[in-house]
């Protein structure tokens, strides 16, 4: 755990607030991420994680605060959102996959059109990434002709293909069944391993204690702690991280 202290934040937020009319959904939120590691972002249902991410990548206006990427300050109003989100990877819940285009296609097509690489070239390296998540075999399918579990492999794919700094996952494995959760799982924490600088908002508590090197506990639009998985997930502080993951392991049990 001693890169959490060493390592300089890819990612930096501080002090961020996003209302929906009288709705706060994040209030005055902190939070770090350095580089090569990954953190889990939990919490209930409406606890801001999804919203977080999305501020994150620029998809939801910040009414407050700031959002840093490698020291950049990327919610400055002067900023190229478009330019941002070149160096920032998401996968959401649902796949949003082009059901007419070939998987290969799916891959590319940003590569194609926003970072303006060749076809050529585009097209090796979504071959190249699909062979990394083991679907360079399925490149010409259509994602129907996909599991779930393949087609949320695709999606990651696609984020992955560009080179981000940083991967945002948004509970990528609660659309799927659960014996399709393992794969995608199994892929993420292999990019763990290779480095990659991950925010992963999930469900999966073991997956949480497993391959993140800080977990963060969202409740009310805040990090209402946060530290090793360890120590939050097993010897929780606050009493309502308490109460959060006690309901957890109760539903389980149902």
């Amino acid at each position: 755990m001693s890169s959490l202290v060493k390592a300089p934040p890819v990612l930096r937020v501080e002090g961020l607030r996003k209302a929906f009319g009288t709705t706060v959904v994040l209030d005055s939120l902190d939070l770090s991420a350095p580089e090569h590691t990954c953190t889990a972002l939990i919490g209930a249902s409406g606890s801001g994680k999804s919203t977080l991410l999305r501020c994150i990548d620029l998809l939801e206006v910040v009414d407050d605060g700031v959002v840093e990427l490698d020291g950049r300050d990327i919610t400055d109003p002067r900023v190229d959102a478009n330019e941002v989100r070149t160096h920032i990877g998401i996968v959401f819940q649902a796949f949003n996959l082009f059901p007419h285009l070939r998987v290969i296609d799916n891959v590319t097509l940003a590569l194609r059109r926003v970072h303006k690489v060749g076809s050529d070239e585009a097209e090796q390296r979504g071959l190249d990434m699909l062979d990394r998540v083991g679907l360079r075999d399925r490149a010409a399918a259509r994602p129907d002709e996909l599991s779930g579990g393949q087609q949320q492999r695709v999606a990651i794919a696609r984020a992955l293909v560009a080179r981000p700094r940083l991967m945002l996952f948004d509970e990528i494995t609660s659309a799927l069944d659960p014996e399709l959760v393992g794969e995608v799982l199994s892929l993420v924490r292999e990019l763990r391993e290779d480095g990659m600088t991950m925010l992963v908002a999930t469900h999966e508590m073991g997956f949480a204690r497993e391959v993140a090197d800080q977990v963060c506990f969202l409740d009310g639009g805040r990090v209402l702690e946060s530290g090793p998985p360890e120590q939050v997930l097993a010897d929780p502080v606050e009493a309502r991280t308490r109460q959060f993951l006690r309901r957890i392991i109760e539903a389980r049990r149902l």
